[in-house]
Order: structure tokens, then sequence, then C-alpha cells
């Protein structure tokens, strides 16, 4: 973030001397434009602060800031002139006809609505005829609306996470004044350039675009084709089936075109590519045309391509600047990363919240360790449970390690749950904390690492080896359990004194809790991505474990018809 702030204010500074060295012959222009600039006026000047824009019979919307931006500047045209379209505005235009490329809508920025002003302009050109100054405010306002628009999805995202996951997600927010940004770069001629600067930058992004247009030429082309049910079919059997899983295997380049076989025969190379497809979408890798394989084989392309622009927009809304080493978590790929430098120097497995206490999305900073911790069991838990179970039996106490306390000035007093009468106690009545000694059969293990945030979720050790071994990995209450706890202790400290790895091994296996503070803490980055490319540039999909595509998906279609309305169902329109 830091990094991106400094980059806009040594852009604003160089846009601020290009407006100090303004020529007279631009300001004679102003004068020139005075019907223009009048007109403008007329259209916005007068009439509060309008949402909508009469155009054709149709209200086109505009967001608040567009009326800012012409107030400041006096309603001073920006992208055109009594003469027509000026090169910053046809080179918008073209930025806007192409968003789909960046997995957003063009019909989302009044694309549509300026082609046909910008004909009419080339026709009356062509005729020697001027187009009426209300034509061209209006042209004027539609671009304006459509570069705020622009800039404000790719700065923040077409729609707010907070609001499309309520408590489950949240988001960077980048303090951009949009305005000042626009008002600045159309003085330097550099508004596009400062468009495309505000886009993502990072590979993974980069990467994931270019798989979006892949995608589309597919589509265009049909597609791929769809595999009916049959039988298992593994390598040097025979189905009639294999010629069109072949062409599919080609087609999203798991095979290479000259690697057909003939006789409907599944040969090495087939068994090869469709191996290479399961690991791309986290199947069992047998190289055998299962049930799991054939349904993942018969998505079709248009619903990758949603996949794609759905976790496009999730870039967009994560920070430009995840820090030069981080941890980053994949809630739907259940996987872990520590990243340096952009390339990953440790990766293990991990296990998320089950479907019922989801594990959220948001981005904190790891300050701490606690090697053998106690686990102090939440509220929600505590109801839900453990106090069934202690009601039940109240040995479930002292059989499972559990013991009852209250703090009190960090003085530590403990009650004897025989003092206690069960039958009316409630969790919100409960008369201490309920804990659960250090130890191998802790819930959170030997170590838990701490990176405070308002959701309480942070990584731990686990007892629960054993679901490491399964293929998804949902079983938590939100928190995130880490398959290599020492390798991950081991790689935070290896640069603090006296950390090595016997001292890690004997914090750990101690009977006493002990906190350690990093002396430089480390970014932590909880994502949810069902598509991205991998290090080695393939493109990988996975399971929406969470339904968290699907909502998002409806959102950004509700948002897309929010920007036409009928003049007539609207108040305050611009005539």
């Amino acid at each position: 973030m830091a990094i991106m702030i400094k980059r806009y204010a040594l852009t604003l500074l160089a846009m601020l001397f290009v407006i100090l060295t303004t020529t007279s012959s631009q300001a004679q222009e102003f004068q020139q434009d005075a019907p223009l600039t009048g007109q403008l006026h007329e259209l916005l000047g007068d009439s509060g602060r309008p949402s909508i824009l009469n155009v054709g019979g149709y209200g086109l919307a505009l967001v608040d800031e567009t009326y800012s931006f012409y107030r400041q500047r006096n309603f001073a045209a920006a992208w055109v002139t009594l003469q027509g379209l000026s090169d910053q505005g046809q080179r918008l235009r073209t930025v806007l006809q192409s968003a789909d490329r960046e997995g957003l809508r063009p019909e989302e920025y009044h694309i549509k609505t300026i082609d046909i002003f910008a004909e009419q302009l080339r026709i009356f050109h062509g005729q020697g005829k001027p187009l009426a100054p209300l034509h061209l405010a209006r042209l004027d306002i539609l671009l304006t609306d459509a570069f705020l628009r622009y800039a404000g999805d790719v700065v923040d995202g077409r729609v707010e996470a907070a609001k499309v996951y309520s408590n489950e997600w949240r988001p960077v927010r980048r303090p951009i004044d949009l305005v000042e940004v626009l008002q600045l770069s159309l003085e330097s001629d550099q508004a596009v350039k400062a468009l495309q600067e505000m886009l993502p930058d990072d590979p993974g992004y980069l990467h994931l675009r270019d798989y979006l247009a892949t995608y589309r030429h597919l589509a265009v082309d049909g597609g791929w084709p769809q595999l009916p049910d049959g039988p298992l079919v593994q390598s040097g059997e025979s189905d009639w089936r294999v010629p069109w899983l072949q062409q599919h295997l080609i087609q999203t380049g798991d095979l290479p075109a000259f690697s057909r076989s003939a006789d409907w025969v599944f040969d090495e190379a087939t068994a090869e590519a469709l191996t290479r497809f399961q690991r791309r979408h986290d199947l069992k890798a047998d190289g055998v045309l299962g049930p799991k394989t054939l349904a993942a084989l018969n998505v079709s392309v248009e619903e990758r391509i949603r996949q794609i622009e759905i976790n496009l927009e999730r870039w967009r809304w994560l920070s430009r600047d995840l820090g030069r080493r981080h941890l980053a978590v994949n809630i739907a790929d259940f996987s872990l990363e520590v990243v340096e430098e952009g390339e990953a120097v440790l990766a293990m497995p991990v296990v998320v919240g089950t479907d019922y206490r989801r594990t959220p999305v948001f981005s904190a900073r790891l300050r701490y360790l606690d090697f053998a911790p106690y686990w102090n069991v939440p509220q929600t838990i505590l109801r839900e449970d453990k106090l069934p179970l202690i009601k039940a039996d109240l040995n479930f106490l002292e059989s499972h390690h559990y013991e009852i306390v209250t703090q009190r000035k960090r003085i530590i007093e403990w009650i004897d749950p025989e003092t206690i009468d069960w039958e009316g106690v409630t969790a919100e009545t409960f008369p201490g904390m309920l804990r659960q000694k250090p130890g191998p059969w802790n819930a959170l293990g030997r170590v838990k690492f701490m990176f405070p945030n308002k959701f309480h979720v942070y990584l731990h050790d686990t007892p629960e080896r054993h679901l490491f071994d399964r293929k998804r990995r949902s079983y938590s209450s939100g928190c995130i359990r880490v398959q290599r706890p020492f390798d991950l202790a081991l790689y935070l400290l290896q640069n603090q004194v006296g950390w090595d790895a016997q001292r890690i091994e004997e914090a750990m296996a101690a009977d006493e809790t002990l906190r350690v503070l990093l002396d430089e803490p480390v970014p932590v980055h909880i994502l949810y991505r069902t598509a991205w490319v991998d290090r080695e540039g393939r493109l990988q999909f996975r399971n929406d474990i969470y339904q968290r595509d699907a909502v998002l998906y409806t959102a950004l279609r509700r948002h897309n018809r929010k920007t036409v309305v009928l003049v007539a169902c609207s108040e305050g329109i611009l005539e």
C-alpha cells in the first residue's frame, strides 16, 4: 500500500507541474469551447446532484464523482471540443472497448452509447458539419463517468466484498481520490496511463487475465465436447469416447495436438495428459477416466470463464503490495505458501473451517508464536459442543485435560467443577473460562501462530494428523491447521537469536506456554481462490467449497443491471 501511495504522489506532483505550465493557447481553446462549457453547466450545474443522464430514451446512471469533477473544473469539457473527440477521449474509448480483457463489462461503462456518439461525430465531420453542443456535452459526461466508474472498479472491485460476504470477507480499501487523479492526469495528457496504473500488476493477475482471453477464444470456437457417462477407462484400454477426451485435453493444453491415438485407444500419452488435467483440478492423479474426472471435464468453457472472471474480481480486492515475504493461505485449495520475492520457499496442506464455520478472508500481520498453548474454548463451541458433553459426564473435563479458570488482574484462579450447579449453567452464564491444558492432546497442538484480527482466526498445529491425508480438508471451527508447524516455526524464527531447531522442539514439548514475539512481523493473506495460475504457468481450478463463487456471480449480475434504467422510471433526469 505504501508503495502504491508513493507512486500516486509522484504522479500527482508531475501532473501538477504540467498544469502550472499550461500555455495561453490552451486558455484560448477553453474560450472557443464556451458553448460546450455552457451546455455542460446547463446539464449539470443547476440540477443538484443528478444521477441519471437521458440519452436516446434511456437513462444512464452516473456516479456521484462525475458531478464533483465538473464542479471543480467549472464545467469545462474534458474529452471533447467543438471540433470533436480529443486524442485522450479516443484513447479512453479504446480502453473501455477492451474492458472485457480485465474481466470487466464494457457495457457498464456506457460504451455502446459512446460508440454511437463517436460514429455520429465521424459522419458529421466527414460532411463538414458540427455536432450540436448538447450531444458533445452528453458524450463528455459519459466519458468522464466511464473513466471514474472504470477506475473505481479496478481499484476496489466492481462490487463491495464486505456487502457480498457479510462477516466473511474483509478487503483492503485503497483511499484514492479518483476525481483528483482524473483532473491532474487530463492536464498532463496521462489519463489513460493513470487508469492502467491502477490495475493489479502482480504476475498472478496478469497470467490469469491471459488465460481469460484463451478460454474466450475456445468459447468462440464452440468450446469442448461433453463426454457421455461410461465405464472407467485407463491406459491400454479402448473406449469410443477417447477421441472426444483427447480433443478436450488438446484444447486445454494438457495434450499436445500431435498426440492423438488411433482406434479409440486410451494410450499412455492420453493417460499422462489426463493426469495433468487431474492435478490442475485437485483430483486423484491416477490417469483414469472415472466419475469425478468426467464431471470436471464436463464443466463448460463458459462456466470456466465465469470462474476466471470471479477470481479476477477478487484480485482487485486484494492489496497491491502483499509484502516482500508473506504467508498466503488459499482456503479453496486447502494450502499454505510462504512467499519470498515472488517465490514459494515453503508450502504445506492445511485444514480450514467447515461450511457451517467458514474460514473468513482477510489480511493481517503475524506478530508472535505461542508454544505449548492453552486452548481457550470459544463461547460458540462451548455452547454447541463442549457444554452438552460436560453435563452428560463430569469426568469429561479431566479425561480431556480441561480446566475452568477465572482471571483477575492477571491472576489465574481455578474453579472446582464439583462446586458448579451444572443443571442451570448455559454458555452465557458459565462461571469462568473453559480451557484445555498444553500437551499432545491439545486442540491447537504444540504451537499457534498469531496475527490479531477481528475474526479471532489464527494458524495452529493439530493432534488430528490423519485429516491431512484427505482431499477435502474442511473440518475446523474457522481457524487454520497446518501440517508442518515445526517447519513454519523454524522459518519464522530463523533470524532470531537463540532460536534453533533444538530450542523450537523443546518449546513445543514443554508443559507451560511460551510466547515469542517476531522481530519482524510477517503479512498473512487468507484468500479464497478457485481459479489461479501456479508458478509453473498452469491454470488451476478448485471446487467452490463455500459457494462463494455462486454468491459473487449473482452480485456481479445485479451490479451490471444497475447501470442502465428506463428514463420513464427515473427522477432527476438530465434532459
